[in-house]
């Protein structure tokens, strides 16, 4: 299938957006990819179509995970390309992904899992997704409300969030237009 510029691939690597309770442990696992759904209750207009590359925490995907996630967007005719990956180890992805430079790659997760009511997934994916179209070549992260470039973002623990590593100044869009 040819894919048009307008195309999205969302390629899934797994984290905490696709966790599910497992009884038999009492814990977490990643399980089968919740993004579907996501996309589905969200009747997203945009073509996309969802490749399921692995299922793994973050916190377990090695160097040759990289390069496999690497290869299978290098392989996509697409230029726009939405990721979902584990929190914890997102920036390293970023960065073994920023050679891909002629393309939009927007990275995003969930700090808890899709299938819960309250989780952050469906929001995180909704501005990926609006970030993968507007913004131009480059590999980005989405979550928390923000788009960060993909080289100046870091995951801090005890906000629960991610932030800019030197934030950009704020623009006052008034009546005049955008100031710094």
């Amino acid at each position: 299938m040819r894919e048009d510029s307008g195309f999205i691939a969302v390629v899934t690597t797994g984290g905490t957006i696709d966790k599910i309770y497992f009884d038999a442990l009492s814990s977490y696992q990643v399980g089968e990819s919740f993004v579907e759904k996501l996309l589905e209750a969200a009747n997203v207009a945009c073509p996309y179509r969802v490749i399921e590359l692995m299922r793994k925490d973050s916190l377990e995907l090695e160097d040759q995970d990289r390069v496999r996630l690497r290869a299978a967007i290098e392989a996509l005719q697409t230029r726009r390309i939405v990721v979902t990956h584990g929190t914890d180890t997102m920036t390293l992805s970023a960065a073994a992904l920023a050679p891909l430079s002629d393309r939009t790659i927007v990275l995003t997760g969930a700090l808890s899992p899709a299938r819960f009511t309250q989780s952050d997934a469906a929001f995180n994916l909704g501005m990926a997704f609006a970030a993968a179209q507007m913004l131009p070549a480059g590999v980005y992260i989405a979550m928390n409300g923000q788009v960060f470039a993909g080289d100046r973002v870091r995951k801090d623990r005890a906000l629960g969030r991610f932030v800019a590593l030197d934030p950009a100044p704020r623009l006052d869009v008034g009546a005049g237009g955008a100031e710094p």
